[in-house]
């Protein structure tokens, strides 16, 4: 009887490291792919405000859709909210699980979220 209880034990410790490993890289994935998604986007900048003003302004249209791109082409699901020079993106996914399965948990909903601005050259405090 203590043999059956201390493998099911271990069966299930086993579980939860191997997947909580798989889980957390499934997070640093998310939140890397979102992170650059939000650089893409950020990097749409206004051609002709910044022409006329000088001032770094965000293309709203053309940053969304270039952190869709990138979204896409890594084949992630998620959302993009570009909102005055900020450009933030959620990505959604769900992570198969290995051997939590056994105990029912097929899979596990993961997230990351990535923000960048748009920014014109090399700030330098006067």
């Amino acid at each position: 009887m203590f043999v059956a209880i201390f493998t099911v034990a271990c069966l299930i410790i086993g579980a939860m490291v191997i997947d909580g490993g798989f889980l957390l890289a499934a997070r640093r994935r998310a939140i890397v792919t979102a992170d650059a998604a939000a650089r893409a986007g950020a990097d749409r900048i206004s051609v002709d405000a910044y022409r006329a003003t000088g001032e770094v302004v965000l293309d709203p249209g053309a940053a969304s859709a270039a952190a869709r791109q990138l979204l896409d082409a890594a084949g992630y699901d998620g959302s993009v909210d570009v909102d005055d020079d900020r450009v933030v993106v959620i990505v959604r996914f769900r992570q198969p699980t290995v051997l939590l399965g056994i105990v029912g948990i097929p899979a596990v909903d993961v997230s990351g979220r990535g923000e960048a601005r748009g920014v014109r050259g090399v700030v330098v405090p006067e």
